[in-house]
């Protein structure tokens, strides 16, 4: 739970709403509560103050907009409710941080520390805002952990990343960790791996883990584990993150681990066919999820009969990769393959 004088405060005024039996205020109070406590799961790190205030900023341009949105409307009936809403969060934050000084408060802290990356943890309304302003502010790197970007937010900023040649991972992933460099941008824990020669690509966050935890325990060292991550749109997909293990001297084998939907194995197979000539394994997830269910990630469903986990073993296997039936079996099969 989140600690400070905030999570205090916010914690004595919802009792005192409760009491007073004031339930619009009590209402607003729980919705800052949830969205504190959403941030935590996801980081798995407990916030403190300063944290606070990046959640309730991103609520309040979140309510913000509602607002904007029920007065170009005209619907006097909502705007009041959301005015109220609005007036109950902007309580809670300095007058400086309004949208326009947050940006300049970005930019600013790239130029006086010479910034090249950032890792952004905001919740899911005010994520795809925070990759633009560490783009526009001069990142070259973004990591987007959060989970629940809505796609339209992501397919109106790619153009914006795109255009101005940053490196976006993400959203909805763990970002990556180089254990040799000893670099990491994201959440990966740095207690389950160990520097080596075997990359590792992922749509999936917790089998990353898994995976890395069984190489480093076979003695197979890894030269950087990525989480591309599991949404529709993401800013670095299978075919992006294989060129670069492709250009890396370091990398003499590779773990690929993806799941049903979409056709990034496919491509992925057809890459490594034709340009890589380093072991390579992978692993499917997802392939007793039925048609057209949501199986963990947005991007993760079969639709019209296409993004089975059978099309891509088969693509996968048809370029000599071979795709592990379970987790477990990776290790064992990247071994018999470095082997031979």
């Amino acid at each position: 739970m989140a600690k400070g004088e905030l999570a205090e405060r916010l914690k004595t005024e919802t009792v005192a709403a409760m009491k007073s039996k004031d339930k619009a205020r009590l209402g607003v109070l729980r919705q800052m509560q949830a969205a504190v406590k959403q941030v935590e799961v996801d980081t798995r790190e407990e916030l403190d103050d300063d944290g606070l205030l990046k959640v309730f900023g991103a609520y309040a341009k979140k309510v913000k907009d509602a607002v904007e949105g029920a007065r170009k409307s005209g619907r006097d009936d909502l705007l009041a409710d959301f005015e109220a809403e609005l007036a109950v969060v902007q309580d809670y934050l300095p007058a400086e941080l309004d949208d326009a000084e947050l940006e300049a408060l970005v930019r600013e802290a790239v130029a006086e520390t010479g910034a090249e990356a950032s890792v952004i943890f905001v919740p899911p309304a005010g994520a795809a805002g925070a990759v633009v302003e560490a783009a526009d502010a001069g990142c070259k790197l973004v990591v987007c952990i959060t989970e629940g970007v809505p796609t339209v937010d992501m397919v109106k900023i790619m153009p914006f990343i795109e255009e101005r040649g940053v490196r976006l991972i993400g959203p909805n992933c763990p970002g990556f960790i180089n254990p040799g460099q000893k670099a990491k941008l994201g959440i990966m824990p740095g207690n389950i791996v160990a520097p080596g020669n075997v990359g590792l690509i992922s749509r999936s966050g917790t089998l990353t883990y898994e995976v890395v935890y069984a190489l480093t325990n076979a003695g197979l060292g890894q030269t950087t584990c990525l989480g591309i991550g599991g949404d529709p749109v993401i800013g670095t997909n299978f075919m992006e993150a294989l060129k670069a293990f492709h250009e890396d001297k370091e990398t003499e084998a590779l773990v690929m681990i993806g799941e049903i939907g979409g056709d990034a194995e496919e491509q992925a197979a057809e890459f490594i066919k034709e340009n890589m000539d380093i072991p390579v394994v992978s692993f499917i997830a997802g392939r007793t999820a039925p048609p057209g269910k949501r199986m963990g990630h947005a991007g993760a469903i079969v639709t019209g009969g296409s993004g089975t986990a059978a099309d891509k073993k088969a693509a996968l296997e048809a370029a000599n990769i071979p795709v592990a039936d379970r987790p477990v079996d990776v290790v064992p099969l990247l071994q018999d393959l470095m082997k031979g």
